[in-house]
């Protein structure tokens, strides 16, 4: 019983963490500036080729390697999330995204109007682990699951 009360705080903890990094992200995304991280000087040595885009429904594009990123960091979470309620997973969703698409040089504002993208992008990648997510957070798909998107 007293793991079960420490999990919970420490999720508990995760999603409040992860709610203000959203507001701090999307407020800092509000001034207008599209930031984006410097491109990195190293390249994979695993591979000379490009990635190829995958195109969602709304116009968003992600490279493969970017989706599949996305898939994984969800899928590690899939766990937490049916064990936790609903409302916490939500925020961990959510710090996932945020994260992914930080690393990505994804734009925060052109992700928030297009969340939609994020349900295209699974559901052609990972449709068991978007259906895992979407189960144990009891949303009806992953844009209803993004705060303040």
């Amino acid at each position: 019983m007293r793991s079960m009360i420490g999990n919970r705080r420490s999720s508990t903890a995760a999603a409040v963490v992860g709610a203000a990094a959203l507001v701090t992200v999307l407020s800092g995304c509000a001034g207008g500036s599209t930031n984006s991280p410097a491109p990195s000087s190293t390249t994979p040595a695993s591979s000379t080729k490009t990635a190829p885009a995958t195109t969602s429904a709304s116009g968003s594009t992600f490279t493969d390697a970017q989706v599949q990123q996305l898939c994984s960091d969800m899928e590690g979470q899939l766990q937490n999330w049916r064990t936790v309620t609903p409302t916490l997973g939500k925020g961990g969703l959510n710090t996932i995204v945020i994260t992914w698409a930080t690393q990505n040089g994804i734009n925060l504002l052109d992700l928030a109007q297009n969340r939609e993208s994020i349900d295209a992008a699974t559901s052609a990648a990972c449709p068991d682990v978007r259906g895992g997510a979407i189960s144990a957070l009891e949303i009806p798909d992953l844009a209803s699951g993004l705060v303040g998107f």
